[in-house]
């Protein structure tokens, strides 16, 4: 497979409704796609970093940067026997782990593409249909976020995340619970609580979640390990979990009892299945992650989750929940059982609505093999 020329592009598009976290509320995405030219056919990709450094320190303009100027340049003209070579030719630039996995991924589809194969059996998937769940970021009041529930019960999901923070989090549950005694419910902190308030977080254990995600320091292991031992709640990891490293050391520590894995978070696909091996070694179960991606994101992480240890429902939701109109065809759907069927079609199984993505495009760079 020789990679001949690559093209980052930055798209805008708003969002069908906001989406707010700790972080603060986001209303429409920046987002990065990348294109890889090889000889057997072009992949597509997306990096999920996003606007401002805020779930980490990697944002749309170092992204842009990293892959420009250090990562495409890495690739350009050479012919590699598998998408998982990129490891070797990135590991001198340190981090940027989303910006490699826009590329590192791109790989992955074309070479799905030249094989003929579909991209979740390249990757070793064995799941023909995957349970989702939904992420629901922080309401303007506990009704609007009790209706948003109702609506996407009522659509099917099989499991409910909603977003927490101090003065955001036991009200809300006590609501939720009153109202759905039985459902699946999990919260997400996105680090916004502190060691100190373990005694406040005990309380969460009288709701019955799945787990509690991300309540500390995104580049912590250590306390999370202290907390765990506090909560009847399972910790879920995130930002915590970078690679496979970290998961491991997570693991032995007692950090968590579930890992969401995140294919941007952790560097691309081939770091992403070593956290799988590992946690599905340990019987630690794994879930896929969401980034507010377009389509091209999402036929990812639909891909991701066909692995046998992706047990609990991911945040892979379908695309008319954030896009009026998506840059993929067909656009993600999910089944009133709350599943997607996944594609036997070769690559993500998703064909790239490349004149909508050239309407959408507010900048434009292709380097080429000959530049290098």
């Amino acid at each position: 497979m020789k990679i001949e020329a690559i093209t980052l592009r930055e798209i805008h598009m708003p969002l069908v409704h906001f989406f707010e976290t700790s972080f603060g509320r986001t209303s429409g995405r920046r987002i990065l796609l990348l294109t890889a030219h090889c000889d057997g056919g072009d992949g597509w990709a997306e990096c999920v970093a996003g606007e401002d450094p805020y779930y980490c320190s990697e944002w749309t303009e170092s992204a842009w940067l990293t892959i420009t100027r250090y990562l495409a340049p890495a690739v350009l003209g050479r012919s590699l026997e598998s998408a998982r070579d990129c490891g070797a030719l990135f590991s001198r630039v340190r981090g940027h782990r989303m910006a490699k996995a826009a590329l590192e991924n791109a790989l992955w589809d074309a070479e799905a593409k030249q094989k003929n194969v579909p991209l979740w059996k390249l990757l070793g998937g064995s799941r023909t249909e995957i349970a989702c769940g939904v992420s629901i970021g922080i309401q303007d009041s506990v009704e609007q976020l009790l209706n948003k529930i109702e609506t996407e019960l009522a659509a099917g999901y099989r499991r409910i995340k909603v977003k927490v923070k101090p003065g955001w989090d036991v009200n809300v549950l006590e609501k939720i619970r009153a109202r759905w005694a039985d459902i699946t419910l999990s919260c997400d902190a996105n680090s916004a609580y502190t060691l100190d308030q373990v005694e406040h977080l005990r309380s969460f254990d009288q709701f019955h979640l799945l787990m509690i995600e991300q309540p500390l320091w995104d580049d912590d292991i250590f306390y999370h390990a202290r907390l765990q031992k506090e909560l009847r709640t399972a910790i879920c990891l995130d930002e915590s979990i970078v690679s496979a490293r970290t998961a491991a050391i997570a693991l032995e520590t007692g950090a968590c009892r579930i890992i969401n894995i995140k294919v941007g978070r952790v560097g691309g696909f081939t770091e992403a299945k070593k956290i799988h091996d590992i946690c599905h070694a340990q019987k630690i179960p794994v879930w896929c992650g969401g980034m507010l991606e377009s389509g091209i994101g999402r036929a990812h992480n639909i891909a991701l989750s066909t692995l046998e240890n992706f047990s609990l429902p991911g945040d892979v939701s379908a695309s008319k929940r954030y896009w009026k109109e998506d840059i993929i065809d067909p656009e993600v759907q999910v089944s009133p059982q709350g599943m997607i069927v996944i594609s036997e079609q070769p690559g993500t199984g998703y064909c790239v609505k490349e004149d909508l993505i050239e309407k959408l495009t507010v900048r434009k760079e292709t380097l080429r093999a000959s530049a290098v």
